[in-house]
């Protein structure tokens, strides 16, 4: 299994080397300090498995993991805190080792990983891909700058594209994520969620009435005092979607 080591201590490096060099199936094929080197290990070496620091500079692990585009490695988180484990879990994660890492514990992850890539190749249904859609009750990590939040979908009433980047309105903030429109779209529900034009993407739910607008368009208001607007042609999918 192809195993990349991301930790902003080298030292840790080393000694998860040394542990996971008694699991022969466990190949460790690379390593990065931080999320930026990560992202680029990543997209070269494509690995099976992340042991994931959370705490580095920059750009910490639950943000490298946000700014990942699916189909997504397994990770076991390791860190020397345990304030993060619920948070971790929230990713999908294998595991969550507190350093320094016990081997017996880490080899407890290591059959959990076994077992899922099992699974995997079981069928379709046991995929470790992130599910495509997120529920309405998922939750997102999203960050700007040295705020962060954690966002149920629901709560999510408008996305707009802003070049690689997705302004996110929900409550009152409209952070940024760094993710394209495009990708957020694909992980969508798309009974819940609506395309409306080429830059915004609407939350159904939120929608509280909906006027005429030019050449067959249709302006929509969201709830918080938003309006959007559909062409034409996205005017028409709408009606055929929502039976207007």
């Amino acid at each position: 299994m192809k195993t990349l080591l991301i930790d902003d201590e080298r030292l840790a490096r080393n000694e998860l080397r040394r542990l996971l060099a008694k699991h022969p199936d466990i190949a460790v094929i690379g390593e990065a300090a931080n999320a930026d080197e990560a992202r680029m290990r990543i997209a070269e070496l494509v690995p099976d498995l992340l042991f994931l620091d959370i705490q580095m500079p920059g750009d910490n692990g639950f943000v490298l993991l946000e700014s990942l585009e699916p189909p997504l490695p397994q990770v076991i988180f390791t860190t020397a805190y345990d304030e993060f484990a619920v948070k971790a879990f929230e990713f999908n994660a294998l595991d969550y080792l507190l350093k320094p890492v016990d081997p017996v514990r880490l080899a407890a992850a290591l059959e959990k990983t076994r077992a899922r890539t099992e699974g995997s190749a079981a069928g379709p249904a046991a995929s470790l891909e992130r599910p495509s859609h997120l529920a309405a009750e998922d939750k997102v990590f999203v960050r700007e700058g040295e705020r962060c939040w954690f966002v149920e979908v629901k709560s999510i009433r408008l996305m707009e594209s802003e070049g690689n980047y997705t302004r996110v309105h929900f409550g009152d903030a409209q952070p940024q994520l760094f993710r394209s429109l495009n990708a957020m779209e694909e992980r969508l529900d798309p009974r819940a969620f609506f395309r409306a034009n080429r830059r915004q993407i609407i939350n159904l739910a939120w929608i509280e009435r909906i006027e005429p607008w030019f050449s067959g368009g249709l302006l929509v208001y969201l709830k918080g005092g938003l309006k959007v607007e559909l062409s034409r042609r996205q005017a028409q999918a709408f009606r055929e979607q929502m039976s207007l």
